[in-house]
């Protein structure tokens, strides 16, 4: 049944499991993925995956993952672990303890929160500024039918970490009313409330980083995929374990900056030809490449494809040791020596790091997924482009036209010849 299912689906719309709305079916970009029999990871599958106690063959899962991503019934869940929320080899007793664990400090983050703004938790959200860039209270702050200052009646002065998260508020709602409005689901203001909510908490919690446009749609996908918040949560602050350098600017810096060095590093070694010709055009610094590192491909694909992009990556960089190295203080180095059972629990991409012993910073499997766009798209590049718009141009034409296996694939086959170059 399980597998008339998938071959049924295989044909079929994946967008039913996150319906677009009609008005927007011609503006979205096309899905590719499809289910596949005996590569997708299936629930049944990845039930069969643990062991009696709740061991988890994290090796078996990634193998299947890499092959052909994830089933949307079982998506939320295996995140989890892809991101390193839980151990695979903890058992179901443990993992339900953290779970409960994590959801009370949520809880107790989120009322927090919630005692500084009474309108988080409410089910509503602010779009507009409750405060002054001085902390003086802004009174006739309102979203929709709200009508008051958004926050608590002691206006006493507050110290700036708390004037800079209450100033993030209605960016993050402005940003929030924008978030993948193709979809149903987005809209319920009870689910947009929802991502604020997580938005909200994450920036009073990395009070360095706080909040930057761009989380929001990395953030989406946890919000969609899990129903409860707090796992919500969780999973989108392992994402963001990731990803918060990104994210990180300043008045003379963006923070994607280093993975932008690193592609332009990266193509140099691999096609100087190409590097040099984006040289002559100014593009060198390869900012038009900020967009595809900052949310992970978001614009260039479907919905539905960006999460098969998603996973099959975080398979694809899976080191078994990044719950410890979450979750315990000088925890998760990786071994010296890895024997072959052992190199299977890796992901590919990582794997070759491994095996290769190169230890050097080289950047995400993400700046290779761009390296492998350009290379791509090289012939083109280097016959069309005359100035940095026909880049731009050129490289918006593949929005909707990307596999995301192969354009891994791909990545990983570039990432492999530049270890080998710069190892030599």
């Amino acid at each position: 049944m399980a597998l008339f299912f998938m071959r049924k689906a295989s044909t079929a719309e994946l967008d039913v499991f996150y319906p677009i709305r009609p008005e927007c079916q011609v503006d979205v970009p096309k899905t590719r993925f499809r289910l596949r029999a005996g590569k997708t990871l299936s629930a049944r599958r990845w039930h069969a995956a643990f062991s009696e106690d709740g061991h988890l063959d994290i090796a078996k899962v990634l193998r299947r993952i890499q092959r052909g991503g994830v089933h949307p019934e079982i998506k939320g869940v295996v995140w989890e672990f892809l991101l390193g929320c839980f151990d695979p080899n903890s058992t179901f007793d443990d993992r339900n303890q953290l779970r409960q664990r994590r959801r009370e400090q949520y809880s107790r983050l989120k009322s927090e929160c919630q005692k500084m703004v009474p309108v988080i938790g409410s089910g509503k959200f602010l779009t507009t500024p409750i405060i002054t860039d001085d902390g003086q209270p802004i009174e006739e702050s309102a979203n929709g039918n709200i009508s008051n200052n958004g926050g608590d009646a002691n206006h006493a002065t507050l110290d700036k970490k708390v004037i800079q998260w209450k100033l993030f508020l209605h960016q993050i709602g402005l940003d929030v009313v924008r978030t993948d409005r193709s979809l149903v689901f987005y809209e319920s203001q009870a689910h947009q409330a929802k991502l604020w909510d997580i938005l909200s908490v994450y920036a009073w919690v990395d009070n360095d980083i706080g909040y930057v446009q761009g989380m929001n749609d990395i953030c989406s996908p946890m919000v969609i995929l899990i129903d409860n918040e707090a796992d919500a949560f969780w999973c989108f602050e392992r994402a963001m374990r990731r990803l918060r350098e990104n994210f990180r600017c300043s008045a003379s810096s963006i923070g994607v900056q280093s993975q932008l060095s690193t592609l332009s590093q990266v193509i140099k070694t691999i096609d100087p030809k190409l590097h040099q010709h984006l040289e002559d055009l100014d593009g060198g610094e390869y900012l038009f490449a900020f967009r595809m590192l900052m949310v992970l491909f978001r614009r260039e694909f479907s919905f539905v494809d960006s999460l098969y992009l998603w996973e099959l990556m975080w398979a694809m960089e899976y080191n078994p040791n990044i719950f410890s190295s979450y979750e315990v203080p000088s925890g998760g180095a990786t071994p010296s020596n890895v024997n072959d059972k052992e190199l299977k629990q890796y992901g590919k991409f990582e794997r070759n790091i491994v095996k290769t012993g190169y230890t050097e910073k080289h950047g995400a499997l993400s700046v290779f997924l761009v390296a492998s766009v350009l290379e791509t798209k090289q012939k083109q590049l280097l016959k069309e482009a005359t100035g940095l718009d026909d880049v731009v141009k050129i490289l918006g034409d593949i929005t909707g036209n990307l596999d995301a296996k192969k354009a891994c694939n791909e990545a990983l086959r570039i990432h492999k010849k530049y270890l080998k170059t710069v190892k030599q």
